[in-house]
């Protein structure tokens, strides 16, 4: 099975177009432009009766105590938890691609809404947790919404687009469901499974230490 991501080689950084956040010229924040990257895939298994597709960050700090504060940078040796960026279930088995710009064209306060759209089912992202609380932002974040790394993190994150064969027609998901509740409903019935890794960094001096 081949994954095709023509927007970034695998294991490059992603261009700022394709996140949520990118490095301003002034200050430490400014909102991109959010456009979710065109991605393909061919060579499926045979029996494949549906394809699911998540992007995840494995590089998450477990604690938010020292993000984004001033004067502090969060360690490396930090634990780090899963973040996702984009969760879509019940691809049909005659898709082979989500174009560019066709799950996310900007950032939406409070968050696109969740559900059917023309290439399967999309879930919710975990900026739903990043903005539980907060007045202007918060809401459920459906479909995708692109890297936003704490901009003083001292790693650089790693972005895992994943996209999944399965034996099933359909995956009992319904509502608002995430990607761990996708991950579980797949549990037996992924045939292949293929990704492709890009990096982004909100760190100015982790950024340039990388180039």
């Amino acid at each position: 099975m081949k994954i095709t991501i023509n927007s970034f080689a695998n294991g490059s950084p992603i261009p700022a177009k394709f996140a949520f956040g990118r490095i301003p010229t002034k200050g430490r924040f400014a909102l991109s432009r959010n456009v979710n990257p065109s991605i393909a895939w061919s060579n499926a298994p045979e029996g494949t009766k549906s394809f699911a597709i998540t992007c995840h960050d494995p590089d998450v700090p477990s604690s938010g105590e020292d993000v984004n504060q001033e004067g502090k940078t969060v360690p490396a040796d930090l634990p780090r938890v899963d973040f996702y960026h984009w969760v879509v279930v019940n691809i049909p088995a005659n898709v082979s691609e989500i174009p560019e710009g066709a799950d996310s064209l900007g950032v939406t306060a409070k968050g696109k809404t969740a559900g059917q759209r023309s290439y399967g089912t999309t879930g919710i992202n975990s900026y739903t947790d990043w903005f539980a609380g907060d007045d202007e932002m918060g809401g459920k974040y459906g479909g995708y919404d692109g890297p936003c790394p704490p901009w003083n993190d001292s790693i650089i994150h790693h972005y895992h687009f994943i996209v999944y064969a399965l034996d099933i027609n359909q995956l009992d998901l319904h509502g608002p469901f995430t990607g761990a509740d996708a991950l579980a409903a797949m549990k037996g019935h992924v045939l292949a499974k293929v990704s492709h890794i890009g990096t982004y960094s909100m760190n100015p001096d982790v950024v340039a230490l990388a180039v």
